[in-house]
């Protein structure tokens, strides 16, 4: 079976998208647009892009009218390009700020295991096993 390219993967993580793997405060859901399918999805989703097709994870605070309201999450694969599925989930009066590297955890993440393993449970049914 061919490893799958960025948008199969895309597909997969935005089809696998729900409530339940949502991580991100009550107050920031709230704040969102209705049917805003992306909004607190960041960091599960993430993870699994990085699952299938590595690279880099990035980080960055969140800002709400200039103050400090999280972080959030995106790629960078090998080739430098930059993915962040979940970029259109932040307001008007919402900003990313610069963005860090960082490694993945070694461990399992306790922050968000949950949302995560059921995201990759998902992409995994409709894909198979990445193969990273």
């Amino acid at each position: 079976m061919p490893r799958p390219n960025l948008h199969e993967v895309t597909n997969a993580i935005v089809t696998s998208w729900s409530r339940d793997t949502c991580y991100a405060t009550k107050g920031f859901i709230d704040r969102g647009r209705p049917n805003d399918h992306s909004r607190g999805q960041c960091g599960p989703t993430a993870l699994v892009l990085q699952d299938w097709l590595g690279g880099e994870l990035l980080v960055a605070e969140v800002f709400v009218n200039d103050l400090a309201d999280g972080v959030h999450y995106w790629n960078r694969l090998s080739d430098d390009t930059e993915v962040d599925l979940t970029s259109d989930q932040f307001l008007s009066d919402e900003t990313v700020g610069e963005a860090k590297v960082i490694a993945r955890p070694a461990e399992m993440p306790t922050r968000g295991r949950e949302q995560y393993l059921l995201l990759r449970d998902r992409v995994i049914t409709l894909l198979g096993r990445p193969e990273v």
